[in-house]
């Protein structure tokens, strides 16, 4: 089960966009209240399945990657497969409801 690393303007693309699975990228900042909060409910999925990798991108580190992918609000959730963006995610939920929303990558 995963463990969530996090990923930079460098590594990014090795990581994400060249991965073998899914990757749920979580475009967050340390002030971003929201983000804090959704932090554990990420661990908690992340350790609780195998089918999607999860990472954290600081959004004030790596500017250019949150301006290149459009991130305008945080905690933003995109989840890329084979390099593109299939899926969005937008603001704090609960698990229940990204659970939902993340349907096949975590079941």
């Amino acid at each position: 089960m995963g463990n969530i690393q996090h990923v930079t303007d460098a590594d990014f693309d090795e990581k994400v966009l060249k991965s073998d699975k899914p990757v749920l990228v979580d475009f967050w900042a340390e002030w971003c209240t929201p983000c804090r909060m959704i932090a554990p409910v990420l661990e908690e999925i992340a350790s609780n399945q195998d089918k999607l990798d999860i990472v954290k991108l600081n959004t004030d580190e790596n500017p250019e990657l949150a301006a290149k992918y459009g991130i305008t609000s945080i905690p933003a959730l995109k989840v890329f497969d084979r390099g593109e963006v299939v899926k969005e995610i937008i603001g704090a939920k609960p698990k229940a409801a990204l659970l939902n929303e993340l349907g096949d990558y975590v079941n």
